[in-house]
């Protein structure tokens, strides 16, 4: 049985933050994506930048599955067999990294996910190494757009603990983990690329 699984947003959305992440990540990179699902943004990304590995990572058995047979398909030599990664749980299976990226997982993850994948990017990430965020945000404690109001509505009734963050919240976590907010870039349907630097 084919274990990939296909998410139809990643279509939507990977051409846009591939133009983010050519100027974040540098030639010959390590990188480690956090909470990689389907597995089909590491496949994407993985052969459009010249990275020299994407570690892709998830909780989920069946997403590292997906992972996997993505990478099998593809067969993108950069690409990394899929490892357990809890972002709460001490330490992380990867040390040393040059970016950490994050797609759509803060708003669908207990705000504790947060604050221990700043704690975790600050420990793995390299001098001056990035760390990437995706997805949609609060600014300023309002929604930017009516849809993402539903969304965040949709999430807190399949979960209290998830939600659409606020961005001021999220980047005040991040510089109490030492990580510095370099850029903020609006993207389609309503979200956001945000950048932190490690100093």
């Amino acid at each position: 049985m084919d274990a990939r699984r296909s998410a139809p947003a990643t279509l939507r959305n990977r051409e846009p933050i591939l133009e983010v992440l050519r100027r974040f990540v540098p030639s010959g990179a390590r990188v480690l994506e956090i909470a990689a699902g389907s597995g089909e943004h590491a496949c994407f990304f993985a052969a459009r930048l010249p990275v020299a590995e994407w570690q892709p990572t998830d909780p989920d058995p069946d997403s590292r599955a997906s992972i996997d047979a993505w990478r099998t398909q593809s067969g993108v030599a950069a690409l990394r067999p899929a490892l357990a990664l809890d972002v709460t749980a001490d330490p992380w299976p990867v040390a040393h990294a040059d970016a950490v990226v994050c797609i759509n997982m803060i708003h669908i993850s207990p705000w504790a996910a947060t604050q221990s994948l700043m704690r975790g990017a600050a420990r793995v990430l390299e001098p001056r190494g990035a760390l990437f965020l995706y997805g949609p945000y609060r600014r300023f404690g309002a929604h930017t757009s009516a849809s993402n109001e539903a969304f965040d509505a949709s999430l807190r009734a399949r979960d209290p603990l998830w939600g659409v963050r606020d961005l001021e919240e999220v980047t005040r976590v991040a510089e109490g983990a030492g990580l510095m907010l370099e850029e903020l870039v609006a993207m389609p349907a309503n979200n956001f690329s945000v950048v932190f630097r490690q100093p």
